[in-house]
Parts: structure tokens; C-alpha cells; sequence
């Protein structure tokens, strides 16, 4: 039955946050999971208030209540990918790494949100701090964007050679993997020149992800979007280099096919891949 279970359809877990304007956290998960023929499930680690012009605060679950959570799906479904997403307190980011630890997950996909599209901050430093200690060595790869990667190594970027080296530095942190994401690069080229570039520092091997820059405020969730897609891809049996391309694909369409939604930061389209 374990093995029919597999071959007929991959699970995938979020562990994260529940954004109720529905373009971040399990919803934009769950949207992905859909969308590469996964069957989704999800734990909610926090219920923000929040709309694509904003947060507006949030009340974060218990250790105790995330557990509850997770364990009826992994004590009843083969959970084939994993991935986490707000982890917005120390004792949850514990529980988290101990689940992960104590049960069958697979190594999860781990997108260390620290601070939401519009600027509010999601995380403190001592959930930080135990996120890098506790959940990033147990990661099969951690999804930061630049403002997150400087913030967890404190290497300043402003260029390629920047991501490269807080990448290096994660994993000497730890890390298996790292994928660092270039949205936030400076713009120091011409709009003509310009490239959105990801780093993948996979166990020392590094491969340079380059694709097109689109001219946009969709951008809410995309991290999300991103991470769940590489869950998925790994749990459909891809290497995490096809997974974080088939991922960067995804999420380019997802933004050129962005709704238009609301009065922000509007969410991107991650129904079909």
C-alpha cells in the first residue's frame, strides 16, 4: 500500500504561515503543491492579517498546536516532500526541527521568511538564530532571498559574487544546500541588461541560474511559490538542480501571468505549471 500510495500521487506537507488575501504562505503552497500533482496538506504555524498592501499583525500557534497538526498526516499518508515556510517563534521552530528529526518527513525545503514583501518583520532574532541552528542542518535547502541571506550571515550583497559568498558561508553555517534568490540585486545595469539570477550552492557545487527579469509589483509569494515548487519537483523524484530550474521556470510564468490583483505588492499566478 506504501508503495501504491507513492505511484499514485506524491504528499506534500507546508509547514507555515496562512496568508488570508491568499497570494503567500499555505494557500500559495497549496496552489503549487496542485499545480505539479502533488496532494496537499499543511500545518498553520501562524494566522497573519494581511493584503497586498500589507501586514497588520498575526497570532502565532503554539509548539504544541503545530504538532497537533502534523502528526495525523504523517502518522496517516507517506509525506514524499516537505517544506516550511513562516516559522515565526523559537519554541515552534523547535518542534518543527524535532518533527522532522522523530517522524518519517523527508528532508524539507526550508524558505527562512524573516520579513513579509511590504517590510513588516515575521521573525525575531532568537527564532533566527534557532531556525540556523536547529531546522537549517536538517534542510535538503534553504531558499533565502537577499535581504534574508544578509540578515542570517551578515555578508553585505550587491552582486553575484555577494550571493556566492553568503551561499558559502551558510553552508559552512551547516547547510546542505542553499539557493539564493536575486530579485532584490540592485540595479546597476541598463533595464535591457538586466537578468534574475539565482545561486545554487548544492554540497560545493554551484550553478548559476539566469532568466527573465520582469518589470512588475506581482511579486507577493513568489518565495513561497518558489520553495513549494521545489518541494514538489523533489518529490516527484527530480535532482534539486532540475527542481530549483523547473521552480524558477514556474515562478517567472507565474509573474508574467500575474491576475492584477489588489492595491500592493498583488499576488502571481501559480494555478497551472
Amino acid at each position: 500500500m506504501v508503495a501504491d500510495e507513492k505511484k499514485l500521487q506524491p504528499v506534500a506537507l507546508t509547514v507555515a504561515g496562512f496568508d488570508p488575501s491568499g497570494g503567500a504562505g499555505v494557500i500559495a503552497d497549496v496552489k503549487t503543491f496542485t499545480a505539479f500533482g502533488c496532494f496537499a496538506t499543511a500545518a498553520v504555524t501562524s494566522l497573519t492579517f494581511q493584503n497586498t498592501t500589507g501586514v497588520f499583525g498575526a497570532a502565532h500557534q503554539t509548539a504544541r498546536d503545530v504538532r497537533a497538526q502534523v502528526l495525523p498526516v504523517v502518522e496517516d499518508f507517506v509525506v514524499t516532500c516537505a517544506k516550511t515556510g513562516m516559522l515565526p517563534t523559537r519554541e515552534v521552530i523547535a518542534e518543527v526541527a524535532r518533527l522532522f528529526r522523530e517522524t518519517n518527513l523527508p528532508a524539507p525545503v526550508v524558505d527562512p521568511v524573516v520579513r513579509s514583501t511590504s517590510g513588516y518583520d515575521l521573525i525575531d532574532d532568537e527564532a533566527l538564530n534557532a531556525l540556523v541552528s536547529d531546522l537549517l542542518p536538517l534542510a535538503r535547502v534553504l531558499t533565502p532571498n537577499i535581504p534574508e541571506a544578509e540578515r542570517i550571515t551578515g555578508v553585505a550583497i550587491e552582486d553575484e559574487e555577494g550571493m556566492r559568498r553568503a551561499a558559502g558561508v551558510m553552508r559552512e553555517m551547516g547547510a546542505r544546500a542553499v539557493l539564493v534568490k536575486g530579485g532584490h540585486l540592485k540595479r546597476q545595469k541598463a533595464a535591457e541588461d538586466l537578468a534574475a539570477i539565482d545561486i545554487l550552492d548544492d554540497e560545493g557545487r554551484v550553478r548559476v541560474f539566469r532568466g527573465e527579469w520582469i518589470e512588475t509589483t506581482s511579486t507577493h509569494g513568489t518565495g513561497c511559490t518558489l520553495s513549494a515548487a521545489i518541494a514538489a519537483c523533489l518529490g516527484r523524484g527530480m535532482s534539486l538542480e532540475e527542481s530549483s530550474e523547473a521552480a524558477k521556470r514556474f515562478v517567472t510564468d507565474a509573474i508574467r501571468r500575474a491576475p492584477g490583483l489588489g492595491r500592493g505588492h498583488g499576488p502571481i499566478n501559480a494555478v497551472t505549471s
